[in-house]
């Protein structure tokens, strides 16, 4: 159902968390469909990837300010580094604010989201352990106003996450945590009022407007 697109252009705020449903060419055809749209949310979504799908974001969205890109953790393995993520992040040149949570980006892909983005204020990339502090990457967030590193504290992060996992580690998915703390949750969408959906909503508390909207990007997505 497209009718819902006359709804939502104004549409500045999205929040998918752990929409495995989700996919590149569901999403990359939805966002399309929001240019006013100012923050994104991406987590537990592990379906949603790539260079592509990430520039398609940046070439729709002009006003996007705010990214948040959050995984179960830190993954390892032989070639896991991984800029491709990052490389389609630094087209999204208007972001103030960046959360890139438990991602393989390396400091090549970081150096090209910091080159990119001059208007970057605020860089979370806990939890992002391919990513060395050198000297160069110093300097370039020099300017970043809050900034937390990779070994930095998750206390405050409202997601519960998996252990880490090097290659070398010998970890196994046995010596995860288990979940995350949004038990039944499956996506939270914001609107241009700030209004919450999510996919347990009773959907006989909605007027027909927003029922409209919500069954129609739930179409859309999938």
């Amino acid at each position: 159902n497209f009718c819902y697109h006359c709804r939502a252009p104004g549409l500045k705020s999205l929040r998918l968390i752990s929409c495995y449903d989700v996919s590149n060419k569901g999403f990359g055809k939805a966002i399309k469909k929001f240019p006013l749209l100012e923050e994104l949310e991406l987590s537990l979504s592990p379906n949603v990837f790539g260079t592509d799908v990430f520039r398609t974001v940046g070439k729709s969205c002009p006003q996007h300010k705010r990214f948040r890109l959050s995984q179960h953790g830190f993954h390892s393995f032989e070639d896991s580094h991984d800029d491709d993520e990052a490389l389609g992040i630094a087209t999204m040149t208007q972001l103030r604010s960046l959360q890139i949570f438990g991602n393989t980006i390396t400091n090549e892909g970081l150096e090209a989201i910091l080159d990119n983005c001059p208007h970057l204020e605020s860089l979370d990339i806990r939890y992002c352990f391919n990513v060395f502090m050198d000297d160069t990457l110093r300097a370039k967030c020099a300017r970043i106003k809050a900034l937390r590193l990779p070994d930095d504290s998750i206390d405050d992060y409202e997601l519960q996450v998996f252990s880490p996992v090097f290659a070398d580690s010998g970890n196994s998915s046995d010596d995860m945590d288990d979940g995350y703390m949004v038990p039944g949750l499956h996506c939270v969408v914001f609107s241009e009022e700030n209004e919450c959906f999510d996919d347990d909503i009773n959907e006989d508390e909605l007027d027909d407007g927003a029922r409209m909207m919500l069954n129609g990007l739930r179409a859309l997505l999938m």
